[in-house]
């Protein structure tokens, strides 16, 4: 005898994506989509309100991230699982989903049998999280608090402001410091991270979570 499909609830912004889920899903005869939220406020009400079995849910929302959403939802839903769609393909972005609880962690380039697979992997008590993928997490957060804490918070925000495409000059006058003083940080920038371009400010600065 067949058990009750899967009920998934997806949390997705953008209309078109997330219309594109519910029909691969509801195609497939053990689960459905049981509600759609486009935002972070609305994925709690949705969970509230329709007590998903899991949660599929994208990191970059309109008002959050799906770590956040995922945060609220386990508050609510304890047992609910959680697969992260997404197209952040960052250390950071995979730590997140990690520390609320996600089963899975898949980039939206994947194919469509690849989601219904980790669907299926998921809701039976499954995780595509290994041993050795996690290790590896742990280590890069690691590194990168360990990066952090040899940053100041000046440089920290010189890096911030490098990475969003501000000039020195402009850095100066926004932090009210001297250009000269500027230049300083960003050579211990480039000594104690390997900065040396706007380019390699962005990725760094990513890397460290100080822009999205």
């Amino acid at each position: 005898m067949k058990g009750e499909p899967t009920r998934v609830l997806v949390v997705e912004d953008h209309q078109v994506v997330a219309e594109g889920l519910a029909a691969l899903i509801n195609d497939q005869e053990d689960m459905k989509v049981i509600g759609h939220a486009g935002s972070v406020a609305e994925s709690i009400v949705r969970a509230s309100e329709l007590e998903p079995d899991l949660v599929l849910v994208d990191f970059r929302l309109t008002d959050g991230t799906g770590a956040d959403a995922a945060a609220a939802i386990r508050q609510l839903r304890p047992d609910a699982k959680l697969i992260f769609l997404t197209r952040e393909d960052s250390d950071a972005a995979r730590f997140a989903a990690l520390e609320v609880g996600a089963s899975a962690f898949i980039h939206k380039s994947r194919a469509a049998q690849d989601v219904v697979d980790a669907i299926r992997k998921v809701a039976a008590g499954g995780t595509l999280f290994t041993p050795r993928s996690i290790a590896q997490l742990l280590n890069s957060r690691r590194e990168v608090e360990a990066q952090l804490e040899r940053l100041t918070a000046r440089e920290k925000e010189v890096l911030r402001l490098m990475a969003e495409g501000t000039s020195s000059r402009v850095i100066a006058s926004q932090l009210g410091i001297s250009y000269t003083t500027v230049r300083t940080h960003i050579r211990s920038l480039g000594s104690k991270l390997g900065v040396h371009s706007k380019l390699e400010a962005i990725v760094k600065a990513r890397e460290l979570a100080l822009v999205e």
